[in-house]
């Protein structure tokens, strides 16, 4: 028979104690270093300046028409009773990559899309523009990387453009559209699809929620300005809104990931996402596809039978 354990005095028990159970600290999540929204601010300034290079207002006008020229040279304004923001002519916006609605369509130059989105009409609007993406963009890079808010940037642009020449394409006006508005607006659509994906993790969810709503409204209501294509920012917005709930989850409060979990510790994890994330998620991402096949349909399937003869044969 085995023998029984010796038995401890409560001296020897206090020599020693039962060793404590294992202990682990979850890392704070790292912030990541914004490159590519700098990277964007700087491309778009160039390509102002590139812009104003091409323009040339004294070569097409007199000098004495184009604002500031005996200071700026050929990279003078035009005159202001034609572009009041203090920039290029509407000709030179087209040769570089403007949207208009003839050569979209018509023309099949769809990389004007995303060509839009780095010209801008003036200083007024770049800076309006730029503030914005350096405000909005740099936070949202360091917190979700810059593969995410890339293609959150991008999409959501391109939603913008395509919800543009829409509506350029029902406008019996052949103006053009420029600006990365579109693609701003999507970023503030994502905040706010952002906050109600991870309501869980907010400490003053109101707080948040009501503040984000009036700066959407007020950069909403920006667009029923004269001369702003207030339909480039919804496209944007409602784009960037879906696409914040695929992008932009984040894991629910109290999640912890199995590799921080030393061996031999029980703990009772809890799933990495809850089942609205799911839910949201999967609606977003059929929303999107067929918004933008829908959007692309309306522009390009509805031309003319010689520009898509295959569909001859076919009800429409």
């Amino acid at each position: 028979m085995g023998k029984k354990p010796p038995h401890l005095s409560d001296v020897e028990a206090a020599r020693n104690p039962p060793s404590p159970p294992p202990t682990f600290h979850v890392p704070l999540p790292s912030m990541w270093f914004p490159w590519l929204v700098p990277l964007i601010f700087l491309a778009t300034i160039a390509m102002f300046v590139y812009t104003m290079y091409e323009n040339d207002c004294p070569a097409y006008l007199d000098e004495e028409v184009c604002l500031f020229s005996q200071y700026l040279g050929r990279f003078s304004f035009q005159p202001f009773r034609e572009n009041p923001l203090l920039g290029p002519a509407i000709r030179t916006l087209r040769l570089l990559g403007a949207l208009e609605k003839d050569l979209v369509v018509d023309q099949n130059e769809v990389w004007r899309f995303f060509s839009c989105m780095f010209l801008h009409a003036g200083v007024v609007h770049l800076l309006a523009n730029m503030f914005s993406l350096l405000f909005i963009g740099v936070r949202l890079e360091k917190e979700f990387g810059f593969l995410k808010i890339g293609l959150l940037y991008v999409l959501s642009g391109f939603g913008g453009s395509v919800l543009s020449v829409l509506h350029l394409k029902e406008s019996e006006a052949n103006t053009v559209s420029v600006g990365a508005s579109g693609a701003l607006f999507g970023l503030l659509g994502a905040m706010l699809s952002e906050l109600l994906t991870n309501w869980s993790i907010y400490a003053n969810k109101c707080a948040a929620l009501t503040s984000l709503l009036i700066i959407v409204g007020l950069n909403l209501a920006v667009g029923f300005l004269p001369h702003v294509d207030n339909s480039a920012h919804v496209g944007g917005f409602l784009a960037g809104y879906f696409l914040g709930f695929v992008l932009l989850m984040r894991p629910q409060y109290g999640y912890v990931n199995r590799k921080y979990i030393p061996p031999g510790y029980d703990v009772k994890r809890k799933s990495k996402y809850k089942w609205y994330q799911y839910f949201f998620l999967i609606m977003s991402v059929i929303i999107l596809l067929l918004g933008y096949a829908y959007g692309l349909a309306k522009l390009y399937i509805e031309k003319s039978p010689e520009n898509f003869p295959f569909l001859e044969s076919y009800p429409r």
